[in-house]
């Protein structure tokens, strides 16, 4: 499957290009079929030099967030998948679904030390199993959606149905007002 510049291969021929976590949870959830990975120079890894660099549209490529949640002494962590061109609302629409009185978003030692995955790399594929998924409803207008693989040097591109196939896993509208 061609993508921009890039020529993204099933999961079942390459999952060296992802991280343990993220090929585990792949075929835990059966999504082996709809999940197609590549290679890419790390240096461009983050979003916007990556859809750059690789001629992706904006609009088919996403940012998984970290978000870290508080109410009294309780501390937990959701994630948040939105399109590169969406911001999502962490202090409104998130907070509230999430019943907490402060969100924000996880530092990034702590995003990296919770997940084993690189900066610019995080994906909701091979996340903790009790941290729950929010998936902006825009991205399933989009047939297939370019995420993280865990790494630096890669990208997954995924049918977004499957996307629902993850664990605890919702989708919403999670984006921010402009």
């Amino acid at each position: 499957m061609k993508l921009g510049t890039l020529e993204f291969t099933p999961i079942q021929r390459n999952d060296v290009l992802v991280t343990a976590a993220v090929s585990a949870s792949t075929y835990a959830a059966g999504l082996e079929t709809c999940v197609f990975v590549t290679k890419i120079d790390p240096a461009f890894a983050d979003t916007a030099i990556f859809c750059e660099q690789y001629q992706i549209d904006m609009a088919v490529s996403t940012n998984c967030l970290v978000i870290e949640a508080r109410r009294g002494d309780k501390t937990w962590y959701c994630a948040c998948l939105v399109l590169a061109t969406d911001m999502a609302d962490v202090n409104g629409i998130i907070r509230k679904t999430l019943g907490a009185r402060k969100t924000s978003f996880a530092s990034k030692e702590i995003a990296l030390k919770l997940t084993d995955m690189e900066y610019g790399g995080i994906t909701p594929i091979g996340l903790p199993e009790d941290w729950t998924i929010y998936i902006d409803d825009a991205i399933m207008n989009q047939p297939i959606v370019v995420i993280g693989s865990g790494m630096r040097g890669s990208k997954v591109a995924v049918e977004t149905g499957a996307l629902r196939g993850l664990p605890n896993t919702e989708v919403l509208d999670i984006k921010r007002a402009v």
